[in-house]
């Protein structure tokens, strides 16, 4: 098996960039939410948004730039994140088990956790993370073993390009922090002056995105905190969800890594797990695995906040490494083609159950007519006005299809007058898209009429 590692590998990666490309492209009428969200935000950039930081904005608008309003090349985006993340994961397993048989195994598995397969088509804050969460792991380990200052440069990069991609990955830096912590204390030497080099990294990465939100009051981490939040209800706490909460979130992790450990079971001669703490090799696998892990259900347990299912994305990355490391004396390469057999079973039929899904189901966001109500728009204000549509205000999903599809590219403004007027230019030109008249008609002179039950005002200069 080894000598052919590489290809298949490489094989691997190449056949899941085209079919999630490809498949998507195929079935879906318009892009999914999340993503039509990011290109919003593109549309009108800035160093942080109500809902999250900036990176997944920047990714998306860097690839408008580039191809427009092809809906393909934002699937093919989606996955470029993801198989980085795969190639991460490779290289941090050859280097950990020093065994590229053992490596490729290692991110096989991971195509039995729907994360990095049937969701990766949304391109979103959860997918942005992988590279980032799969880099940072890797240069920690890296700089644990090598102490080279290179190293901690790029692992204080890629944690700050985590950060920006969601708050959650937080959580990975202090089990990163954890691990260094115990490292030292077992007699690791690191160079004093590399020990401080990652943080200041970080910070300057992230700097433009603090200096925004101190001039935003903060908005992304109290969008955040209401949104996972469900503490108090009519003044009073909900003690039952410091219960049921944690409950469900363990419940739908177990379901969800069922196949992951069903395909263990056709490799291994039999499932027997020991840890050995005073490996140094098993702790650090310990600490990036299940601190998270443990961290994110504590916070449901204690604070009594409901987890979503998605944010935890990019948490099993190194489950596969984790769990082939400690079952690496039971594993049997001999019964690998029996693993390959359930491996390509679990690689045809996500694609499959996607395209069945978009197929089958005409009612979901994927499915809505966004270029046949951004042609009508367009239409509809040619007519009346001679300039450009510069802006499109409403809510994401609805002013921020107009924003993509529409040829002068709108910037997109969150809400209803949500911006202070003087700022527009009167011959600039605004779309508004509600899904109430009344919020319309009483405060917006302009051309009114319906489509897809969304109501909608144009203000522009008259022909």
């Amino acid at each position: 098996m080894t000598k052919n590692t590489y290809k298949i590998f490489f094989l691997f990666l190449f056949i899941h960039l085209f079919i999630w490309t490809l498949v998507p492209s195929l079935t879906n009428t318009n892009l999914p939410l999340d993503t039509i969200e990011a290109l919003a935000w593109g549309s009108n950039l800035d160093w942080g948004f109500n809902k999250h930081p900036p990176l997944s904005a920047f990714a998306v608008e860097t690839f408008y730039q580039i191809f427009g309003s092809q809906d393909w090349s934002y699937y093919f985006l989606s996955q470029l994140f993801v198989i980085i993340a795969f190639f991460s994961v490779y290289k941090f397993s050859e280097e950990f088990f020093n065994n590229k048989s053992l490596a490729l195994l290692s991110v096989l598995l991971l195509e039995g956790i729907y994360f990095y397969n049937f969701t990766t088509p949304e391109f979103n804050v959860n997918v942005a993370q992988l590279p980032f969460w799969a880099l940072s792991v890797y240069y920690t380990w890296r700089c644990l073993k090598y102490d080279k200052a290179i190293d901690y440069v790029f692992l204080g990069l890629f944690i700050g390009l985590g950060i920006l991609s969601k708050y959650l990955f937080i959580y990975l830096v202090l089990a990163i922090k954890l691990v260094f912590i115990y490292m030292i204390k077992k007699g690791k030497k690191i160079k004093l002056s590399h020990y401080f080099i990652a943080g200041p990294v970080t910070l300057l990465i992230l700097l433009p995105h603090l200096i925004w939100l101190t001039e935003n009051n903060y908005i992304t981490i109290t969008y955040g905190l209401h949104r996972s939040a469900d503490i108090f209800y009519a003044g009073e706490p909900r003690f039952l969800n410091h219960l049921k909460y944690p409950a469900v979130f363990l419940f739908k992790q177990i379901l969800l890594m069922i196949p992951f450990f069903l395909m263990i079971l056709f490799v291994v001669n039999k499932f027997k797990i020991k840890f050995n703490f005073k490996d140094k090799k098993t702790a650090f696998l310990i600490a990036i695995n299940i601190i998270p892990f443990v961290l994110v259900f504590l916070t449901s347990l204690f604070f009594g906040i409901n987890i979503r299912t998605m944010w935890m994305t990019p948490f099993y990355l190194f489950y596969g490494v984790m769990v082939i490391y400690i079952l690496q004396k039971y594993i049997n390469l001999k019964k690998i083609n029996l693993f390959y057999s359930v491996f390509l079973f679990l690689f045809i039929i996500s694609p499959s159950l996607y395209l069945f899904n978009s197929v089958a189901k005409k009612d979901q966001r994927i499915d809505y007519p966004a270029k046949e109500v951004a042609l009508e728009v367009k239409k509809n204000w040619n007519r009346t006005f001679k300039n450009d549509i510069d802006f499109v205000v409403g809510e994401a999903w609805w002013a921020g299809n107009l924003s993509y599809h529409l040829d002068s590219r709108p910037k997109f403004i969150r809400g209803y007058l949500n911006f202070v007027k003087k700022e527009i230019r009167p011959d600039q030109g605004i779309v508004y898209i509600e899904s109430e008249s009344s919020k319309l008609t009483k405060k917006c002179p302009g051309e009114f009429f319906i489509i897809q039950s969304r109501y909608v005002c144009m203000v522009g200069v008259n022909k």
